[in-house]
């Protein structure tokens, strides 16, 4: 091969490099990003299934704080000391205590678990719902990507971005619209 074919096909192949960065570059790359707990927090649906929580749990504290209550009071008769109870009968309360004490612990275990598990099933059924939403207004709008933003109690995904490309907002629009 001569070495001017050798330059020209070097030529061609730089000149197609060109091209093909030319093209790339021309092409745009649109991405928005969103905080996900903000759409869990603004959003209609999201304040309803976060209020559902709070009840979900304030219900078990209430049966929490009423068996407290009741042990505290035991506790209170056992330690009086002018308590005009038997031996038998100081006994008999104690073994009481104790087996409500244990049927405290393994009730509040319980409730721990429970609400946890409605927790991570409520997280898992959001999260779901939220990327569907993002999917929305990504293909609406043109979007590539949305990414979420992550906040300082979560992993902090995006660390910059202008303020021009957080779409949240309108995330929260479409999952509203979603989630009636």
């Amino acid at each position: 091969m001569t070495r001017q074919c050798v330059v020209g096909m070097f030529g061609v192949l730089v000149a197609s490099l060109w091209l093909v960065d030319a093209a790339i570059a021309a092409e745009t790359f649109k991405v928005g990003v969103m905080d996900q707990q903000a759409v869990m927090e603004q959003s209609k649906a999201g304040k309803r299934a976060l209020e559902e929580m709070k009840s979900y749990s304030m219900t078990r504290q209430k049966i929490v704080n009423a068996d407290d209550q009741e042990l505290k009071d035991l506790e209170q008769t056992l330690q009086d000391p002018n308590s005009k109870l038997s031996e038998q009968a100081k006994q008999e309360k104690q073994e009481q205590f104790r087996t409500k004490l244990e049927a405290y612990q393994r009730r509040l275990a319980d409730f721990n678990r429970e609400v946890q598990q409605k927790q991570r099933e409520m997280v898992t059924e959001y999260a779901r719902k939220i990327a569907a939403a993002a999917q929305a207004v990504a293909q609406k709008d043109g979007f590539q990507a949305i990414l979420d933003k992550g906040s300082d109690a979560m992993i902090r995904i995006v660390l910059y971005h202008q303020p021009a490309l957080d779409v949240t907002d309108r995330v929260v629009k479409e999952f509203d619209s979603q989630n009636k």
